[in-house]
């Protein structure tokens, strides 16, 4: 006799929750709690994604959770993920090695409109390990920099040990073509650079308000004082975009773990305009 549960799922949507297998090929820590782990499917298969989505890790035996994809848009034979420890799920992934096994299943969600903001100015804005959902944004834009206007990218995290992609970032803030602006909120003695919030950088930035596409990611104070603070200088709402988790566990709008108002994050986000959610990251605890 079929459970309740398998009664309550169609075959096509039962297939679409089980994990394929992956295996970690590399391995950088980021900082100490965050890591960035290559992984390659194990029947040889490529997963082509879009800037901003995401796929649901599962450690065996420990749980599933959901992480965007942090790697070049052009290289989907190998996916790229950025993690920080935050919980049990997250430590086990964070604790991986080379060689371990895994299981992943999509990508999932909508994700940066990259494609819709060329011929535009683009300014791209990253709080923390908020970098991680925008590194492949900024690939996408870099590999094809003769269709978009000025591009400005500004990044904080908490302290100069907390910055993701540090190679990365000395070669973005080389190049002529882009600016890129680095602070933190808390400095050392090997810091030399900006101390502050990552608005404290708007200034330092040029975009044609017209003809400005924003893309936000972080914690939601930063999102909510940045796209204000944008909005102020004459982007229009429905021109920023912001990347918001909830509680995702389907990941296919199945179980409404992750409802925010009227849209199923992992199904209509994470990727949204801010036009559609700035009323709602309004209400404390929603």
């Amino acid at each position: 006799m079929p459970s309740i549960a398998s009664s309550l799922l169609s075959e096509s949507t039962a297939e679409a929750l089980l994990p394929s297998a992956f295996r970690v090929i590399s391995r950088h820590s980021e900082t100490p709690d965050t890591v960035t782990l290559g992984l390659e499917s194990e029947d040889g298969k490529e997963v082509p994604f879009a800037p901003g989505q995401f796929m649901m890790f599962y450690v065996f035996g420990i749980g599933e959770v959901p992480i965007s994809i942090s790697s070049d848009p052009q290289s989907t034979g190998t996916l790229l993920h950025t993690v920080r420890s935050v919980g049990a799920v997250t430590k086990a992934v964070v604790d991986l090695q080379i060689g371990d096994r895994v299981g992943l299943r999509g990508p999932y969600g909508v994700g940066w409109p990259v494609a819709a903001a060329e011929g535009n100015d683009l300014l791209v804005a990253a709080g923390g390990i908020g970098l991680a959902p925008l590194r492949p944004v900024v690939f996408d834009v870099l590999a094809r920099r003769d269709r978009f206007g000025a591009v400005s990218v500004i990044y904080g995290a908490r302290s100069p040990a907390d910055l993701l992609f540090v190679e990365e970032l000395h070669t973005w803030r080389s190049r002529f073509d882009m600016e890129f602006e680095v602070t933190v909120d808390r400095s050392d003695e090997t810091w030399h650079g900006d101390v502050g919030v990552v608005t404290g950088l708007l200034p330092r930035v040029s975009f044609d308000p017209t003809r400005t596409v924003a893309m936000l990611c972080g914690p939601e104070i930063m999102m909510k004082v940045v796209a204000n603070e944008v909005t102020k200088r004459g982007v229009a709402p429905e021109n920023i975009y912001v990347s918001v988790e909830r509680n995702m566990k389907c990941a296919i709008g199945f179980c409404g773990h992750c409802q925010f108002g009227a849209d199923f994050m992992c199904r209509n986000g994470p990727v949204l305009p801010y036009s559609r959610l700035g009323d709602r990251l309004r209400v404390p605890e929603l």
